[in-house]
């Protein structure tokens, strides 16, 4: 145990040490986190953000379906935010509030059942709320930054501190907020519309992903972003890539930008997948592909 480890604020919450992250995680991978901290509510969280020591690394894990936890594990507190606490969505008028552990699919549901629309793309994207405002998740034509009015998290420090759309900066797959803030409630703006008419075109997303998206397998989500006028999918499946095995690790055969565990896969294979890829194309295109996946923790 570090110094530090023995010196942890008290919690309403859960801490556990040398916990595997892997079962947190879509690809089913990974090592463990010297510390997990599940904060109770967001009071718990900022307490702790508060006395929690500066030197002490602290890695934010949603739902796990857009990452790659690396097999030496993360060094100091991995939190996760989760039930109840975090995860509450509310309607007021045109307007839906969520927390951040929400998944996008029950706020889109949410959306169409009090008839907003603007929110159907998120019934395409297989993360939480959190993990949205961090990359400006999108699909199918329509981002994050459409429909979102304001959010607010802790800092490092355990400060409170509020966004308007206009502060996030955001661009494709990018927001220029600060890279410490824990995100814990996002306000959103939608359109009223006839709640049939909202689920329908969720209905249509939710079956185009399942025809032409891996869901069934343990995957997670697009590997790379788009580069400017290419689709990384092409890019994979023009340089041979399509279905081929790296280890436990392949892209999947169904669609190739989405990396899938074929059973057997370690972080390693997955993301030395990844790489190999990535210079295959640019070696044959030129094209420079950027991992959408986050990667976390040591080698």
């Amino acid at each position: 145990m570090t110094d530090w480890q023995g010196a942890l604020p008290r919690v309403r919450g859960k801490l556990l040490r040398d916990e595997p992250l892997g079962p947190f995680t879509w690809f089913r991978v990974g090592g463990a986190a010297e510390v997990l901290f599940l904060p109770a509510d967001a009071g718990d969280l900022a307490e702790f953000l508060a006395a929690l020591p500066r030197s002490v690394p602290v890695t934010v894990l949603g739902v796990g379906s857009n990452v790659i936890i690396r097999d030496g594990g993360v060094p100091g507190v991995v939190m996760r935010l989760a039930g109840r606490a975090f995860a509450g969505i509310q309607v007021a008028g045109d307007r839906i509030t969520a927390g951040s552990a929400a998944l996008d699919a029950a706020v889109a549901r949410a959306a169409a059942k009090a008839g907003l629309a603007g929110l159907e793309f998120y019934a395409g994207i297989p993360g939480t709320i959190g993990g949205a405002l961090t990359m400006n998740a999108g699909c199918y034509g329509a981002e994050t930054k459409d429909v979102l009015v304001s959010a607010w998290g802790y800092d490092r420090s355990g400060a409170r501190r509020e966004f308007s759309l206009a502060d996030f900066g955001y661009t494709y797959r990018h927001s220029e907020a600060p890279g410490d803030i824990i995100w814990v409630e996002a306000t959103y703006q939608g359109r009223p519309d006839d709640p049939a008419a909202v689920q329908a075109r969720m209905d249509e997303i939710t079956s185009r992903r399942e025809t032409t998206q891996p869901i069934r397998e343990k995957t997670g989500g697009s590997t790379f972003k788009n580069p400017p006028g290419h689709s990384s999918w092409k890019l994979v499946d023009e340089v041979g890539w399509r279905g081929k095995l790296h280890g436990g690790a392949m892209f999947s055969p169904v669609h190739a930008n989405f990396m899938i565990n074929t059973g057997t896969a370690t972080a390693a294979d997955l993301e030395g997948l990844g790489e190999a890829v990535r210079a295959d194309v640019k070696g044959q295109t030129g094209i420079d592909l950027q991992w959408e996946i986050k990667r976390i923790g040591k080698p």
